[in-house]
Parts: C-alpha cells; sequence; structure tokens
C-alpha cells in the first residue's frame, strides 16, 4: 500500500515445517536434482546461486520457464525473479523469497516462501493466487519428499 492506504502490489507469504536439518532443506530447493525429483515435473536445470540464470519444466505447464537467481545466502535464503503476467515488476516478473529458519534444535525446518510484484487488478490477483497454490503445493511436495520419499506431484497433473 502506499501512504494514502491505495493497495499498490499484491504479495503472499505461505510456510511449512519440514521434520530434517535446514541444510538438508534448502539443499533439496537449490539443487536441480531434488528439484526434479518432487516439483518440477518436467525436469529443473542449473543450481539457484546468485548470478545464475536456471529453467524450470513442468509437466502440467510445458515449455521451460526461465528463472533468475538474484541472492542466495546458504542455507539460509534464496531470492528469484521469473516471469508472470500482470506483475509490477521490472520486466514482467515477479520476486520469489525462500527462507529456511531452523527449529527444534535444527531437527526441523521452517520454510517460508514470499511472492510480491503482483498488479491489484482481476488479472494479477488470478495470477497470484494460482502461484500461491503452487507453492503451497511445493512445500507440501517437499515434505513428503524429504521425510517419506513420496513424489506427490506424480500423476497429479496429468
Amino acid at each position: 500500500m502506499n501512504p494514502d492506504g491505495v493497495l499498490t502490489e499484491l504479495s503472499f507469504t505461505v510456510s511449512g515445517r519440514v521434520a530434517r536439518p535446514r541444510a538438508e532443506v534448502y539443499e533439496a530447493v537449490a539443487d536441480p536434482e531434488q528439484l526434479s525429483r518432487y516439483f518440477a515435473t518436467g525436469g529443473a536445470r542449473g543450481r539457484l546461486k546468485a548470478g545464475e540464470q536456471v529453467a524450470w519444466d513442468f509437466a502440467e505447464y510445458p515449455g521451460a520457464f526461465p528463472v533468475t537467481v538474484v541472492d542466495d545466502d546458504p542455507p539460509r535464503r534464496i531470492v528469484i525473479e521469473w516471469g508472470g503476467e500482470a506483475t509490477t515488476g521490472a520486466g514482467g516478473t515477479t520476486r520469489t523469497v525462500f527462507e529456511f529458519t531452523s527449529i527444534d534444535a535444527d531437527t526441523r525446518t521452517l520454510v517460508t516462501i514470499t511472492e510480491t510484484s503482483w498488479r491489484p487488478t482481476p488479472d494479477g490477483a488470478r495470477a497470484a493466487f494460482g502461484n500461491c497454490e503452487g507453492w503451497t503445493g511445493m512445500l507440501a511436495a517437499l515434505k513428503a519428499w524429504l521425510e517419506h520419499g513420496i513424489d506427490l506431484r506424480e500423476g497429479f497433473y496429468r
């Protein structure tokens, strides 16, 4: 919101807890091989490391999406930007921040995902809600994968 109380951008935050140490959870997101096992159903190429442009492909949305890694602070934080419609970001991008917090003497990790840069319009809201659903699904899939070796997305979208 701007100082006048006018909504200028849509954003959301989702979070979940994974019963694994922070470094292991961070690695499951940063490593393309692991990310491909539970999230990027069409495959992930490139490690999430600052300055890199990687690609994520999803069976439900064929065609690789370019993802720019803006910042990384292992094992605490990863910041990415990727394209979207109805965004406020430069070049039509959104910004997604993954934060990894150790809890319970590092036996569990709180993963928080915040995405910003959506226009406060019906198209922006549809896109933001869709991505919110996607990141929530990613957190559930991450938990199932790391704690139980189960790929929740297998067969879910096709």
